[in-house]
């Protein structure tokens, strides 16, 4: 693998989706990532589905999703020969990434005192559910149970009476991206300082770190912010809107834009309850109205060009196989190629970053259970001469 991390080897500890998407990211950067994984399943996620594929019917998407560049090792952790094995693993690593519950990992032997015993210059990415310590510090984390206790459950859906839960497992892949950025933070300050430390996060903090302004709302404005469907909490309009055969979504982030929209729908820009956003917001349902009585006169393409042609930002509302198919993703390396040992050669979701003058980079298929257990302990033996 090329790239900035080319010379950083990850030992790949956690399992589910936060911790793997995490690992998975620093994977895409160029690292080494070494997956080690109990020999009776796997990492859970091999299990979950639908759907599942292949000729068997038995190899996870949701597995698929998550583990990328990544080589996998089969290994019991509770084994007297799996834990000399993890240690010899760790003095050749510069990352370790976990997401047990708090003290699982002690238990097994590797409290954060061991690891730096055995390797001083190794970063620890731990990843929990509410966080390492606190009253609730030890509770398991799964990412709808994070997505309703961090509020946003709150925040999303038709009404405040009807919480919905966001449709990806937002806590978790939050919880993975904090975790691969605190990562390079960390490797970064070892170059100054010569020592590993070690990187706490949670999907309570994933979830909390993105309040934003729904968090300032309340914090600062002494209000409590509430679900208000496909509309904007501050803006007006910003939103889905019907037309004649389906929804668009415009987005309107000041009064310029809106006279330009305003023009186009026939509607006088400069009364009094249309004329800033503060009025506009304080009378958005009868706003919506009046913009989808002139919106329901013509299909979505016509509006979504009319309104490119004015400069107002507008989209549609893709399903997922209409995103992958769309060029402008393709473009954007935002699909990828792997060949799989069983599967043989798939498409993928992509890294979201690229880097200017770099060549690309040729991305290997998530793995089999133990599929590299010889071409590991090979590599380790090669380290430890």
């Amino acid at each position: 693998m090329q790239g900035a991390l080319g010379d950083i080897v990850v030992l790949d500890l956690s399992r589910a989706l936060a911790g793997p998407h995490a690992a998975q990211m620093l994977g895409d950067l160029g690292a080494r990532v070494i997956k080690v994984e109990h020999p009776g399943g796997g990492d859970e996620s091999r299990g979950w589905g639908p759907p599942f594929v292949g000729p068997d019917g038995d190899i996870s998407t949701y597995f698929l999703a998550a583990n990328r560049n990544k080589r996998s090792i089969a290994v019991d952790l509770k084994s007297a020969g799996g834990r000399t094995l993890i240690e010899r693993l760790v003095r050749q690593s510069d990352v370790l990434v976990e997401n047990f519950r708090t003290g699982v990992l002690d238990r097994l032997g590797f409290p954060v005192e061991r690891l730096h015993e055995l390797n001083p210059r190794l970063v620890i990415l731990s990843i929990t559910g509410f966080g390492h310590d606190g009253p609730e510090g030890g509770r398991p984390g799964y990412d709808q149970i994070a997505q309703g206790e961090a509020g946003l459950m709150s925040l999303t859906g038709p009404s405040p009476d009807e919480p919905y839960r966001v449709g990806a497992s937002i806590a978790d892949l939050l919880g993975g991206i904090h975790g691969a950025y605190g990562v390079v933070a960390a490797l970064y300050e070892r170059e100054r300082t010569g020592r590993g430390k070690v990187v706490r996060t949670s999907l309570l903090a994933a979830v909390t770190g993105v309040h934003s302004y729904h968090g300032t709302a309340w914090t600062v404005g002494g209000k409590v912010p509430g679900a208000g469907g496909n509309h904007h909490a501050s803006i007006a309009p910003y939103g889905a809107f019907r037309c004649a055969d389906g929804m668009i979504q415009i987005a309107v982030a000041n009064d310029a834009q809106w006279r330009r929209v305003a023009a186009l729908l026939d509607i006088d820009p400069n009364i009094p309850k249309y004329a800033s956003n503060r009025e506009r917001f304080a009378h958005r349902d009868e706003l919506i109205t009046d913009m989808e009585k002139v919106l329901a006169t013509r299909d979505r393409a016509h509006w979504l060009a009319a309104l490119g042609q004015a400069g107002v930002p507008a989209g549609a509302i893709r399903s997922i196989d209409e995103v992958y198919a769309w060029e402008q993703t393709r473009s954007q390396g935002l699909v990828v190629e792997v060949d799989h040992p069983v599967l043989g050669v798939i498409e993928l979701p992509g890294p979201p970053l690229r880097f200017d003058g770099d060549p690309p980079v040729r991305h290997t298929a998530p793995p089999a259970l133990g599929e590299h257990d010889d071409e590991v302990l090979a590599w380790l033996e090669e380290r430890e001469r």
